[in-house]
């Protein structure tokens, strides 16, 4: 047994086993070079991604990319729609969600029948003549209350409906409904507001430009880019207080502003700079580099682009942001300023009254409004009775592209660096040596 334990090793070793014959290709002797033939296998295209299932980071970094789309809804709720089934939003079956839909229905029915109430006790009050004068306003206060009731009712009898939100966060909300403005301002003011005044409080847009400002309309401040292959134009978007090339901010700006409150209404919107070194007189001036009088903007027409607006809206045209050699960053404020009503509308009523319109000819005679360098938004302000309700902020340095934009636009002082004086020490903070020169 143990003598065929150990021949069984050699015995496989010395075993000979046969080899198929492998064909081999033959080449014949020729003094071309060598040609190989490779098959080409097309690969299926891959469909296009979708904004309700795009779920990283880097997917919807693609989307926005080559769609030019923006992801729908959270990335959690992408997430769960990418694993479940296609079922619509008001038909998922959750006993304990369909019951909330139907509770949820007769709370809105409530309002709804309180709003018609309301709306008749309205009319009532409008058709009541009164004589004395302390009776009038006090009719007037009344229906002032009850405009105010009314619209609370409006927002609250949709406030809780899950289709609503549903539309809100996918961004299909109509913005001319009170819902959605009501929505659209709440999530504004939760995080962005506050992001946009502590920008201008920490660089002291105000008081440097204005004294104070309230801001209740929402700004997205953003350049023209480069045109592509594609002949599509890529917005670029700038955050409060960012640093923008020269050669980016040497076209008109685009600005997207939405109010919050309905109707159409006419704006005046200011550029305004107020770092401009005066050498002279050692301090710091302003420039305005921009504006624009009679701009039409209601809550379901937002954009104004700068470059575009006509000749009877523009007081002064776009000048480049720019900052000279060896100055720190400048300050390039944005102000959004509503023009004052026409007159007051009855109480009762429910319309807006519409904006009173600025002679742009007779601004343009003005030399005070015509001349950029020291330009006082201040007293403009006092002279038109506009009201300050927005601000944004973007900054610029000088970079390898600013003497060119200088000198495009026609600018003087492309070739001036700007240096720090030196300041003699005093004679006891000299050093041994200095003190006996």
């Amino acid at each position: 047994m143990a003598l065929e334990r150990s021949a069984r090793p050699l015995a496989q070793s010395l075993r000979c086993t046969r080899h198929e014959r492998i064909a081999l290709p033959i080449r014949s002797f020729t003094s071309s070079t060598a040609c190989r033939e490779t098959e080409t296998q097309q690969q299926p295209s891959k469909p296009p991604l979708d904004p309700f299932t795009a779920i990283t980071p880097r997917l919807e970094r693609k989307l926005m990319r080559e769609q030019h789309k923006t992801p729908i809804g959270s990335r959690r709720r992408r997430a769960a729609m990418l694993t479940s089934p296609n079922i619509p939003f008001v038909e998922l079956p959750y006993q304990c969600f369909q019951e909330a839909r139907k509770y949820l229905q007769e709370d809105r029915n409530q309002k709804l029948e309180e709003i018609r109430i309301q709306r008749e006790r309205i009319e009532k009050l409008n058709d009541k003549v009164v004589v004395e004068e302390a009776e009038k306003q006090k009719k007037d206060h009344r229906l002032r209350s009850m405009r105010r009731n009314l619209e609370e009712l409006k927002i609250l009898a949709d406030i809780n409906d899950p289709m609503i939100k549903k539309k809100f966060e996918d961004g299909q909300g109509d913005m001319s409904k009170p819902i959605y403005r009501h929505l659209a301002d709440k999530k504004w003011r939760s995080h962005k507001r506050r992001i946009l005044m502590q920008r201008i409080e920490q660089m002291n847009v105000t008081p440097d430009v204005l004294p104070k400002v309230d801001p209740i309309v929402e700004t997205t401040l953003s350049f023209p880019g480069p045109m592509r292959a594609d002949r599509h134009r890529v917005a670029r978007v700038v955050q409060h207080g960012d640093i923008v090339d020269s050669r980016v901010s040497e076209k008109a700006p685009n600005i997207k502003i939405q109010p919050f409150e309905k109707g159409e209404k006419l704006y005046t919107i200011a550029v305004i700079n107020p770092d401009v070194p005066d050498v002279a007189a050692d301090a710091f001036d302003r420039r305005c580099h921009f504006l624009a009088c009679n701009v039409p903007i209601s809550p379901t027409n937002t954009l104004v682009q700068l470059g575009k607006l006509s000749d009877e809206q523009v007081v002064l045209p776009w000048l480049p942001a720019y900052s000279q050699k060896g100055l720190p960053y400048q300050r390039m404020s944005i102000w959004i300023l509503e023009q004052p009503p026409q007159g007051e509308l009855p109480p009762g009523s429910n319309d807006v009254p519409p904006s009173t319109a600025l002679d742009v000819k007779a601004l343009k005679e003005n030399e005070k409004n015509t001349t950029r360098e020291g330009f006082n938004l201040r007293g403009f302000v006092g002279y038109t009775k506009v009201q300050p309700v927005g601000v944004d902020l973007f900054r610029t340095v000088w970079d390898e592209g600013t003497a060119g934009v200088m000198r495009r636009a026609g600018i003087v002082g492309w070739n001036v660096e700007f240096k720090n004086k030196r300041i003699e020490p005093l004679p006891y903070k000299r050093l041994k040596e200095e003190r006996y020169r």
